[in-house]
C-alpha cells in the first residue's frame, strides 16, 4: 500500500477536506507536523498538517479534490 499526498496546509482545512474524503469512502490519514512539533517543544506554522492516501485511491479522489479546492 502505497500513500500519496494530496494535501499539505492549515489544520481546519485538512480536517475539512479529511471530511470531505471520508464521506466518499476513501481512507486517509493526516500527519499533524503542529502537534509533532508541540510535544517536541517548538512551533511550526508552515504548511502544517499533510493527508495521504491510497495511491489505489488517487483516480477517485482527484474530482472530490479539485471540487473542494474551488469552493474554498
Amino acid at each position: 500500500m502505497a500513500l500519496v499526498k494530496i494535501f499539505s496546509g492549515s489544520e481546519i482545512i485538512a480536517m475539512a477536506l479529511q471530511a470531505k474524503l471520508q464521506e466518499n469512502d476513501i481512507v486517509c490519514l493526516a500527519k499533524n507536523n503542529l502537534q509533532s512539533a508541540r510535544v517536541a517543544g517548538f512551533g511550526n506554522t508552515d504548511l502544517a498538517v499533510e493527508i495521504f492516501i491510497n495511491e489505489a485511491d488517487k483516480a477517485k479522489a482527484e474530482p472530490i479534490i479539485d471540487d473542494f479546492k474551488m469552493n474554498l
